[in-house]
Formats: C-alpha cells, sequence, structure tokens
C-alpha cells in the first residue's frame, strides 16, 4: 500500500475564509477540584501544570473550564492518556474519560489555537503513504461512513486543532492534533493506528463562525 495515493476529500465549509496569522495562546484559565461535584481543595490553573503531586493533589475528582480549551493527562510530564478538556464543567472523572478505563489525572496543558480555517489529512501508512483522506471544516464521526477504514498511521495538520477518537461516534482513547505533521502514530501517544472519529476544537475567541451564540 505503500505508494499508492487514493485521496478522499471532505468539505463541510460554505464559502472559504482567509488565512490568517497563528493566535497561539491566548487567556487560558481552569479549576481543578479534589472531589467530585466541585468539592474540597481548589487549584486555579492558567498555564501548563506537568505534576499536580507536587501542588499537593493525589487525585482530581472534578474540573470547570472557564477560558480554554485544555489538554489533560493520566500521568506526569504530560504523558500517558489524554483528556480533551473545553469550556465547561465537569463533575466526576467519566465527565472527561472517553476510554471509561483510566480516572487520573497527573497533568495538564492549554491548548494552542489559531484562526485558521481547520484542515487536516489521514494517511493509512505511515510517513504519509498509502490512502489518503482530507477533511475541511467538518467533524466526522465515522471514518467508515465516509468510506474510510479505521487505519490511520500518519496525519498532517496544516489548519485549526483537532481531536481524534479510537472509536466511531468520538469515543475511546481520545488524540490532540494541532497544527503540524505527526509521521508515525506513536508519535501521537498511540499503541495502535486505528482513529474512527474526528472532530474540530473551536472557541470564541478563536473561531466565531460556526460556533452557536446566545442571543436576548
Amino acid at each position: 500500500m505503500g505508494g499508492k495515493d487514493s485521496t478522499m476529500s471532505h468539505s463541510g465549509a460554505q464559502g472559504s475564509i482567509g488565512s490568517h496569522p497563528a493566535m497561539g495562546l491566548r487567556a487560558h484559565k481552569m479549576y481543578l477540584f479534589e472531589f467530585e461535584n466541585f468539592q474540597g481543595r481548589m487549584m486555579e490553573c492558567i498555564t501548563e501544570c506537568r505534576n499536580l503531586c507536587e501542588k499537593g493533589f493525589e487525585r482530581i475528582g472534578s474540573i470547570r473550564v472557564e477560558c480554554g480549551p485544555w489538554v489533560g493527562y493520566e500521568q506526569q510530564n504530560l504523558s500517558g492518556e489524554m483528556f480533551m478538556l473545553e469550556k465547561g464543567e465537569y463533575p466526576r472523572w467519566d465527565t472527561w474519560s472517553n476510554s471509561y478505563r483510566c480516572d487520573r489525572f497527573m497533568s495538564v496543558r492549554p491548548v494552542r489555537m489559531d484562526t485558521q480555517d481547520h484542515k487536516i489529512c489521514l494517511f493509512e501508512c505511515n510517513n504519509f503513504e498509502g490512502r489518503k483522506m482530507e477533511v475541511c471544516d467538518e467533524d466526522i464521526p465515522s471514518l467508515w461512513s465516509y468510506g474510510f477504514q479505521d487505519r490511520v498511521a500518519s496525519i498532517q495538520v496544516t489548519g485549526g486543532t483537532w481531536v481524534g477518537y479510537q472509536y466511531p461516534g468520538y469515543r475511546g482513547y481520545q488524540y490532540v492534533f494541532e497544527c503540524g505533521v505527526f509521521k508515525h502514530w506513536n508519535e501521537w501517544g498511540a499503541h495502535h493506528p486505528q482513529i474512527q472519529s474526528i472532530r474540530r476544537v473551536r472557541d470564541m475567541q478563536t473561531h466565531r463562525r460556526g460556533c452557536f451564540e446566545w442571543t436576548v
């Protein structure tokens, strides 16, 4: 399959917005609580923390994200299973873990955002070879439903920030993809080249188009 270049393209964009400079990191703020339902000791985070144990937390029971997005990690030093945390409340561990396997949360960092239209290319094989699926400004709840297999071994992100999931319907292990290239699945922390759904990460600071706004 290495030399085959079968390309698929999907776009949910209505029209086009010109390219914009990277926004980088803007205001980020979240609150970590010792116990479920926002009880116990509380810690405010505005930047990355590589070891929550050093801050006196043996475990995190609930989370409130004021400005984001963030990515949490199962282990210290930003390693292990990932948890995508967008603005909102997470009253217990299974509200942020889609794998329902791990209730540990030991490190966290803000996610880098930019204002460019979302664009990601998924490749069947390492080093951007094999079948290719290009997605522009659209969420894909099932790669199979679009005629693409579940094997994703390398990825190129040229716009926006994305989350990939092990299973359809945004379930299972989560993988965060910021702008850049990933030649092998171990570069995004996976043990197998399996992704079956992907979605965009958006917030009102950087992506007003396509976000819901409440009006009175």
